[in-house]
């Protein structure tokens, strides 16, 4: 080695370690993200997993029997069925704070029109509750107001709605028993419930629409940046007001299921639900900023919230509260992890 070179490489090694490439930063970026998206989508289902079987090994057969999880299905579907809507809400950058009431709203006027038969107790909610998805669609996507004061406008409508046919809960509507609405949340198929089947019907076709239309696609891109959809030339206000129509039909059909299972319309049903869909889908991985989400997320969200619910009934001695104090904890845990990940992707 001659001088020259071992003056080069002294200076070399004084002048420290070398700058990362231009390709080396992008390959680190490129890893950054996948790792958070990894992190987004996969965290509820794994935490799931791990409920299950800590259920399982602190429980024993009490949780761990194939009656237990029929139970938690049955639950947990009309949850579902209002989840699917929300995730498409939320990933379209919106929010919708009126399905709870949509669903109580469903369920009375299920039961009332019951009187002219099972076509009567199935298009009556359904009519009413997707005019009531349009009407909100509409203010959100035409006239352009927000999404949360128009909603809450939508949630105290529809609850005062139902009180006022249910004489403010004085008069419960009965379902008679031998009908066929009735048979929608009470029947079985192959030893499912029939509300387990809806829900993931609803989870299959809202999989499809969503990962594999240009409607699903303009889905996101409405919620990363309303701003650019339009100047994609996309649909932005007809693909908003279906979306909001999608989901008062859902929550209304759901609010059908809850009647049908009970046999009655009772208004206070369905209080605070729309809090629970809610933390089910960002539980699940979908940014509450919107332009990013999954379906399957939210069904993990949704199972993982019926899961705590029977545990906490297991215990027996533990009030049924302590469910929403241990969402809640999910909740921040959750947001927390989403805003690491806004920060890691925008590196």
């Amino acid at each position: 080695m001659t001088a020259d070179q071992t003056s080069d490489r002294a200076a070399g090694a004084a002048a420290g370690p070398r700058a990362p490439t231009g390709r080396q930063v992008g390959l680190r970026r490129e890893g950054g993200r996948r790792l958070a998206g990894l992190v987004r989508r996969g965290a509820a289902p794994v935490v799931l997993v791990l409920v299950v079987a800590l259920g399982a090994v602190v429980f024993g057969d009490s949780f761990a029997s194939a009656g237990n999880f029929a139970n938690i299905a049955i639950s947990s579907s009309f949850l579902a069925l209002v989840a699917v809507g929300m995730t498409f809400v939320i990933i379209s950058g919106g929010i919708d704070l009126s399905v709870g009431s949509v669903l109580a709203l469903g369920g009375v006027l299920a039961a009332y029109g019951s009187r002219w038969g099972s076509a009567g107790a199935l298009l009556l909610p359904l009519v009413v509750c997707g005019l009531i998805g349009l009407t909100q669609g509409l203010l959100i996507a035409k006239a352009r107001m927000a999404p949360f004061i128009v909603t809450l406008a939508g949630l105290l409508f529809a609850r005062g709605l139902a009180l006022a046919v249910s004489d403010e809960g004085n008069t419960t509507y009965l379902i008679q028993s031998g009908m066929l609405v009735g048979r929608l949340g009470q029947g079985t198929v192959l030893g499912v419930g029939l509300p387990v089947l809806f829900a993931l019907v609803a989870f299959a076709v809202g999989l499809v629409v969503l990962n594999r239309t240009r409607s699903g696609q303009a889905v996101f891109a409405i919620g990363g940046s309303q701003d650019a959809a339009e100047l994609m030339g996309l649909p932005v206000a007809r693909i908003k007001v279906g979306i909001y129509v999608a989901s008062g039909l859902l929550a209304g059909f759901a609010g059908v299921l809850v009647a049908a299972r009970s046999s009655s319309g009772l208004p206070t049903v369905g209080d605070g639900l729309e809090l629970q869909a809610i933390a089910a889908v960002v539980i699940g991985g979908t940014l509450l900023s919107g332009g990013a989400g999954t379906l399957s997320g939210t069904l993990a969200g949704v199972l993982l919230l019926g899961v705590i619910q029977n545990l906490i009934n297991q215990v027996g001695t533990l009030s049924s509260y302590y469910q929403q104090v241990v969402s809640g904890a999910f909740l921040i845990v959750v947001v927390i992890v989403q805003a690491w990940i806004s920060r890691r992707q925008r590196r």
